[in-house]
């Protein structure tokens, strides 16, 4: 039997920057785009309790990028040897990382198991959402408008265009990808190394029973230490670890681990056996921190990609932390003044969700009429005291935004980077002048990725035709309605990364 592992992706609303730094937060909301992972064996099981396996066979397979890497692993000490031109260093790790994992954690009775697993190999598979990724060329060829319909008319999973200036006539060329920027890397290694500690007995993900609720977020713990490392490790530094944390748990209020943890571990690979840096991993001290959070009912999250191409984020970090260290006293001044501005909108948004739950027919009588008036109007409407409360926290959150919007693009003329355009100034700003649009922003450090926007109940498709207009074309998850949950669904549904599905279903 297949194990199937999804994990989503993320937008970094708060934190752009901050987040890299204890104790500053960031909040991090998850998507409807999600990775999967798909686990078989490679070969039936051979029925001997005695075999020492010493290698194994793993065969990686992406199907939207037309690519089969097989690897042959060494039992002894993880290394990897790889048969294949076209090779994906994140998979690779949390493949390492979750073995390793499993001889650190399983015991004397458990391994006999482990061996028979190991002796049949892995056939990995591994399909992103078509949100994770630029399409623009392809519904362009269609003939199709920039709407989130014409998106959602292409066949889950296609096929991905390269970009072709970024290729030569070289035949080992391999052009780059164009992303969306929802962190398709840590939504993929998580949902990776899901699917092997689940296939391998690290962890069990599957279970529902309430009384099982504690072992069952013990288990996503094991998870994202696992694949926060791997991911770490791949990209060749230790980040904030925001993405990897929502892909794992959702969306929450998020701070940092001490980088430490992950750079000890790394410094121990060239001396230690790989399956006790793990385990000392697992042991280690994570004193990252994650609160509960969502956005208030009858609110959207919609993103734009605009077709800009992207950024380099470590490129536009390291230009920040360059100006941090040659004006201090500036950075420090603005650097405070957005942080200020970021906890104003988590206040305000949090005061929204009281406000709704106290008085939900209040609430939704406000939200639904400010969803076709534009934000100057909204204040007026209403004469009702609990009425205008609401309207105060709108604006309130709306007002907290363009300061943010607006230290940000402080720090990015001061550091030398755009990390909020003049293009995506031009498009936040007709966004956050659409009726119903509560904000807008850049996501994490900015740049020419995607573009966010929160929407009221149903203003949403609104903007995603302002934005067609705009030659922006709004990502398909983004374009539905949000529902009121019950409060009771919430911590359940944070931990809900790992699902079973048929491998037919998945693919169809």
């Amino acid at each position: 039997m297949a194990v199937v592992a999804s994990a989503p992706g993320k937008v970094l609303m708060t934190g752009g920057y901050l987040v890299l730094e204890r104790p500053n937060a960031g909040i991090v909301l998850s998507t409807n785009a999600r990775f999967y992972a798909i686990l078989k064996p490679l070969y039936d099981a051979v029925g001997s309790d005695d075999l020492v396996v010493e290698w194994m066979e793993v065969k990686v397979n992406s199907p939207q990028m037309s690519r089969e890497t097989t690897y042959k692993m060494s039992l002894k000490d993880f290394t990897l040897q790889c048969s294949s031109e076209s090779r994906n260093p994140f998979v690779e790790y949390a493949v390492q990382y979750s073995i390793a994992a499993a001889y650190a954690t399983l015991d004397k009775n458990k391994r006999t198991e482990l061996q028979k697993l190991l002796s049949q190999g892995m056939d990995i598979t591994i399909l992103g959402s078509n949100d994770f990724y630029s399409y623009r060329n392809q519904i362009e060829a269609r003939g199709l408008p920039l709407v989130p319909e014409s998106l959602a008319s292409l066949p889950p999973f296609t096929s991905i265009t390269f970009n072709s200036e970024d290729s030569n006539e070289e035949k080992n060329t391999k052009p780059e990808v164009a992303k969306t920027g929802l962190g398709s890397s840590a939504a993929m290694t998580t949902a990776v190394v899901a699917a092997l500690l689940n296939y391998l007995g690290v962890v069990d993900l599957l279970t529902s029973s309430k009384n099982q609720e504690i072992d069952r977020s013990k288990n996503l713990d094991i998870v994202h230490m696992i694949a926060q490392t791997a991911h770490c490790i791949a990209q060749g530094k230790v980040g904030s670890g925001f993405d990897v944390s929502s892909a794992v748990y959702g969306s929450h209020r998020y701070v940092r681990f001490s980088p430490k943890i992950i750079s000890s571990a790394q410094e121990a690979v060239s001396s230690t056996p790989l399956d006790e840096v793990i385990g000392g991993v697992l042991k280690g001290d994570w004193d990252h921190e994650r609160t509960k959070f969502s956005l208030p009912p009858l609110m959207n999250l919609v993103l734009g990609e605009p077709g800009s191409g992207g950024s380099s984020t470590p490129s536009m970090v390291g230009a920040v932390k360059k100006w941090q260290k040659s004006d201090p006293e500036k950075s420090t001044e603005t650097w405070n003044k957005l942080l200020d501005a970021n906890c104003e909108l988590e206040k305000q948004l949090n005061l929204l969700s009281k406000l709704a739950e106290e008085n939900w027919d209040s609430y939704k009588t406000v939200v639904e009429s400010c969803s076709i008036l534009k934000s100057e109007k909204w204040e007026g409407q209403f004469s009702k005291t609990s009425d205008v409360e609401i309207v105060k926290a709108l604006l309130g959150a709306r007002d907290a935004m363009l300061k943010i919007r607006s230290h940000m693009r402080q720090m990015g003329e001061a550091a030398g980077i755009p990390i909020e355009p003049e293009s995506q100034t031009r498009l936040l700003d007709v966004s956050m002048d659409t009726e119903g649009v509560l904000l807008g922003g850049v996501p994490g450090a900015g740049g020419f990725d995607a573009v966010f926007a929160i929407t009221l109940s149903d203003s949403t498709d609104k903007l995603t035709k302002i934005w067609s207009s705009h030659n922006v074309l709004a990502l398909v998850y983004g374009s539905h309605r949000y529902v009121r949950f019950s409060p009771k669904i919430i911590s359940s549904a944070q931990v809900s990364l790992s699902h079973t599905h048929s491998r037919k279903k998945i693919l169809e």
